[in-house]
Parts: C-alpha cells; structure tokens; sequence
C-alpha cells in the first residue's frame, strides 16, 4: 500500500510540475507572438530610436550596444598611399575604418572630409552625403521629396539629421515588417533587372535593407528647378561586379553631358578618378555566402534565444565576436580553426592591397613629374586611363572592409587586376619620363601620413583649425535647433562626440 501511497504522490508531483511547465511556456509563447506579431508604433518621431524600446526593448538593448565598437582606426597612418591616390578628393583629408552605427551621425559630423561649413561658408559636399547616416534622411525624403532633400550642402540638414541609424531605416512603422525607405535601391534593382524590394523574398530582403547604404554610389546631377540636386545613384546597369560597373561608368551614354563619369580629377596626376564606396552587398553577392542563399543579417545579426523567444541580435557587428550563433551552426569546424582560415584570407588580401595602392601612388606621382617636364596629353591619355581602371578596381576591392570575408576569391582577383593595371602604367610612364629627360626620376617617400598629405598638397594644421572651431560655434547650435524641434534624441546621446583621428584620441 505504502508503494501506491509513494507513486501517486510522485506522479502528482511530476503533473503539477508538468502544468507549470506548459503554464511557462505558454506564458513564453504568448510574450513570442506579442513581440513577433505587427503592431502600430504609435510614436511622434520614430526617427529617434529610443522611442522603439517599449515594444522592441530586446532589440533596441542589441542595437545600443553598436557603442561598444567605438575604436577610430586610421586607415591613413596605418596606408599613407591612400592620401596619394586620393589626392584632390576629401578622403585624402581623413579616411578612417567605419565604427558602430551608434557613431554613424558624430563619425559624419566629426570627418575632416564634410569640411568645416559657417554661417558663411558651405560645405565642399553635397547633401547626399548624409544619405546613409541616419533615419532622418528617410524622414526629410518622405517630406521634402528626393530632390528636396538631395539639393544644397551637407551642412544643410546639420539641424536635421541628429539621430545615427536606427529602427527606422529598415522598418515600418505600423508594423514590424522590413522595408527600404530609400528610392535608389528599387530603382537600382530595376535597371539591372531583378526584383524590387517588395516583389524579393523576406531572405532577400534581409539582404536589401543593409544595402540601402552597404553598396557601390555616384552621385548624379539632376535639375530641380534652378538648382542642382546631386541624387545618390546605383550604377547596377550593367550588373553588380567590378568590371560591369566599370563598364557603366565608362559609357559616356549614361551620363548627362555624354562623357565617362569621374568622381575627381587626381590632383597629382590629373587621372579622371571613380571613387568606390562600399560595395559590400555587391561583393557578398559573388561570394560563397551570397551563392548560397546566406543574408548579411544570419550573420550580422543572428539570431538569439530567450525562452522561447527568439529575436534578430541588434548589435551589429563582426560575425568573429558571435561565432557560436554566427558560424557554428552551419560549420562544424572549431572556432579555432574558422579563425584561422580567415587570418590567412584576410593576410592575403592586406598583402595585395600594399602592391597595388603602393604602385598607383608612385603612378600618381610618375604622372605628375612627366606634366611638369612637357608630357603631352596624347602621351598621358594610356597612363592615365590605366591609373583609372586600375585605381577602381583596388579601391572596388578594399572599399568593402569585408571583402576578405565575403567574396575572397573575388577580391583577390580584382586586386591582381589593379596591380596589374598599375604596373602597366608605370611602365608607360617610365618610357614617357625617359623622353622627356627624366629617366632616373625617383618617386619621393610617402612612407608617413605626413609626408604623403604634404605631397597630396593639404595644410593640414588649417583644416584642422578649422574643423575645432566648426565643432565648437556650429554643431552646438546645430543641436539646439534641433532641441527646440523636438527631433535630437537625447536619450542616446551618450557617447564622446570628439573622438577622430585628427583630435589624437581615438576611444
């Protein structure tokens, strides 16, 4: 009797226990379905982030945590040749590796390429310059139309544009469902005939909204009214990789005044250069990753378990510091290992990425000694038109800091081609200075930021002054109009804003 006293009273025990079980995973799955299911955002600005926690407090906790990645690194004393070959461009000023979204607005704000606008001078860059930078720019899109927006000087919208990237950038508001609040992105997806946004699978989509600002851009002059609106622009007609999109930058057809696009003229050279942005979607796409079907947010943003909720990991960042969420569930080789393998990628590409910008910093500077010596046009047209093709396609390469990962086979390949393309010039522009008297002309050290900014012809000390003295009569202003319009989220705004390279502190 003893024995059924005992087993009813476990197996009570074990149905009460099986009641609070379902009890609490019931009680998950209903918090699951609440914050998975849409909902009206009833806020007045969803521009400022802040404003999402309440119904995304998971997400919103992820992507606050995009501060964590706050180190300045600058590409220019780490890779002086890069103030050479951008010479007479504003990258050549201040070029740093990209921080956290949280820093997209101050890192905007901070560069030394915007410029240091007052009240009586203007920025040297357009307003399309803050294109990827904030949510803002999707609300001064929806409400001052593309040309409103995209018309005037970056220091336009310096009362504007305050919050960094956020929630509404990527999703709509009456419900949590992805979206591209950015024009370009459909229209860049129609001329190289794939579907828009809307028409793409909800993976494909995961993919787009990184794209609206993780891509390849010119900025195209098109009329509004009297003035000029310089419209962000994806040269896809062609297709998405290195050698079609050169290719439509090439055909004079494409462009207004019937000649091949230059984004500027080389300073030293004179070479009509295309600048490359990021194209990171581009090169994803021809990578293994991309081939397989892989969106940048399974491994940007991969997915986290609480309970039994399961959300998209906000903290934006290297899939190496969330490798067990990242890779491992699709690799079964150690972490270890998966390190090792991309160190050797990455080693590689940091190899061909000194010969090639080395080689067209010394073209750049050959160049601009055959000019000073009497070289005709007709003798520079070839050298220049190698310099370009080759400077594009390093600059295609390396403006994705991905790229290693994302499509290495790729970019080693279009890396190969760029020091190839560089060597050829030099090799032209060593027979044009032999000519011309010159032939023991020797390229002159560019070994250091300072030297190379020196020869690249920027007063350094100047623009820096200048930028202090931006930072410390116009910004504050700027923030306090933007107070008084109820549009800065100052809940966020809890970071050092005075972090650059040129301010010699970088955390």
């Amino acid at each position: 009797m003893k024995k059924y006293v005992t087993l009813l009273a476990v197996s009570l025990a074990a149905i009460v226990a099986l009641g609070f079980l379902v009890s609490d995973i019931g009680a998950k799955e209903d918090e699951r379905q609440k914050i998975n299911a849409g909902r009206q955002i009833n806020i007045e600005s969803p521009a400022q982030t802040s404003q999402w926690q309440r119904y995304f407090p998971r997400q919103f906790d992820g992507w606050k945590k995009t501060k964590d990645s706050r180190e300045v690194v600058d590409m220019i004393a780490k890779w002086p040749a890069l103030a050479i070959v951008w010479a007479g461009y504003p990258f050549s000023k201040d070029y740093n590796a990209p921080r956290g979204h949280y820093y997209s607005v101050a890192d905007n704000i901070n560069t030394l390429r915007v410029g240091a606008p007052s009240e009586k001078v203007d920025s040297p860059l357009p307003t399309a310059c803050w294109t990827c930078k904030s949510p803002d720019v999707v609300r001064l899109m929806e409400t001052k139309g593309d040309l409103g927006f995209y018309t005037g000087k970056w220091n336009k919208w310096g009362d504007e544009i305050v919050n960094a990237i956020g929630c509404y950038d990527c999703h709509k508001t009456d419900t949590r469902e992805l979206k591209v609040g950015r024009a370009y992105v459909d229209q860049g997806l129609r001329a190289a005939g794939m579907p828009v946004f809307a028409d793409s699978t909800h993976q494909t989509k995961r993919d787009l909204v990184c794209a609206q600002c993780h891509s390849e851009y010119y900025f195209r002059p098109t009329p509004n009214g009297e003035a000029t609106a310089m419209v962000v622009t994806l040269p896809w007609k062609n297709g998405l990789g290195a050698e079609e999109q050169m290719s439509y930058y090439n055909d004079g057809k494409n462009f207004p005044d019937g000649k091949p696009f230059k984004d500027y003229e080389n300073k030293l050279s004179k070479a009509p250069i295309v600048k490359a942005q990021h194209p990171d979607y581009e090169l994803h796409l021809s990578g293994i990753h991309g081939k397989k079907g892989v969106s940048c947010a399974d491994c940007h943003m991969p997915y986290k378990q609480e309970g039994a909720t399961k959300f998209s990991d906000h903290q934006v960042q290297s899939p190496l510091a969330t490798m067990d969420r990242s890779c491992m569930p699709c690799h079964r080789e150690s972490e270890a290992k998966l390190k090792s393998i991309l160190k050797e990628k990455y080693d590689r590409k940091e190899t061909l990425f000194g010969l090639a910008v080395n080689n067209l910093a010394a073209a750049h500077l050959e160049a601009q000694k055959a000019w000073e010596i009497g070289a005709s046009e007709a003798e520079m047209s070839a050298p220049l038109n190698l310099i370009r093709e080759g400077q594009w396609r390093w600059d295609y390469a390396v403006a994705s800091h991905g790229g290693f990962f994302h499509a290495p086979d790729e970019t080693l390949f279009i890396l190969a081609k760029a020091n190839d393309y560089a060597q050829q010039a030099r090799a032209a522009l060593k027979i044009t200075l032999a000519k011309h008297g010159a032939a023991d002309y020797v390229v002159p050290d560019f070994g250091t930021k300072e030297k190379a900014q020196k020869l690249a012809g920027w007063d350094m000390a100047q623009l820096i002054d200048d930028k202090k003295k931006f930072k410390s009569e116009i910004v504050p202003a700027w923030n306090e109009q933007a107070k008084e319009k109820g549009l800065l989220d100052e809940k966020i705004r809890d970071y050092d804003d005075d972090v650059a390279s040129w301010f010699g502190k970088n955390k």
